[in-house]
C-alpha cells in the first residue's frame, strides 16, 4: 500500500487522508510525510476544509476547540464524536452553574441594599462641563468667567455705584 501511496503522491502530489467531520461541516485531512520526486522529505501536515470557505463569513467557534487543537499539533489524535459530546454536555453545565451562581449572587446583593448593610449605588447627574468654574452651581456667578483664551460673560452685569 506504501508502494502505490508513494507512486501516486510522485504523480498527483499531494494525498491527504481524512481524519473526520465536525458538527459544522468542516473536515480534517493528515497529509503523511512524504518524499518529493526530488528526494526531499515534506513533513507531515494537518490541515482543515472549512465548511464556509469565505473569510468574511468566518465566526469565532467555527472550528470546535479539540479540533483546533489537533489541528496545531498540541494533541496527538483526532478527537472522537464521544469526546466532543461529553466535552459540549460539560461547557453547557458549566454555562448553567455560572448563571445559578450570578442570580443567587444578585439576590444576595438585593438583601444587602434592603438590609442597608451595603450603600446602594448613587446616581449623579452632573450639568455643564467639569472645567467649566460654574461646573456643580445651582446659580449663576455674577463673576464673569473664561476658559483658556475665550472670555464668556454668561449673566454677569457690572455692580451699580455706592
Amino acid at each position: 500500500m506504501s508502494r502505490i501511496a508513494g507512486v501516486l503522491r510522485r504523480t498527483f502530489g499531494i494525498v491527504r487522508n481524512h481524519v473526520g467531520t465536525d458538527h459544522l461541516g468542516n473536515k480534517y485531512y493528515l497529509v503523511p510525510e512524504q518524499k518529493t520526486w526530488t528526494g526531499r522529505l515534506v513533513r507531515a501536515k494537518r490541515m482543515v476544509v472549512a465548511a464556509n470557505p469565505t473569510e468574511y463569513e468566518y465566526v469565532e467557534g467555527s472550528i470546535p476547540m479539540e479540533w483546533d487543537a489537533w489541528i496545531r499539533g498540541k494533541r496527538k489524535e483526532p478527537p472522537t464524536i464521544e469526546e466532543l459530546l461529553k466535552n459540549e454536555a460539560y461547557r453547557e453545565q458549566i454555562k448553567l452553574k455560572a448563571k445559578e451562581v450570578e442570580e443567587k449572587d444578585l439576590a444576595l446583593q438585593a438583601k444587602e441594599y434592603e438590609e442597608g448593610l451595603v450603600a446602594t449605588p448613587t446616581r449623579t447627574l452632573a450639568k455643564g462641563h467639569a472645567a467649566s468654574t460654574s461646573f456643580g452651581k445651582q446659580e449663576i456667578s455674577k463673576d464673569p468667567t473664561s476658559t483658556a483664551n475665550t472670555f464668556q460673560p454668561g449673566s454677569w452685569m457690572p455692580e451699580p455705584k455706592k
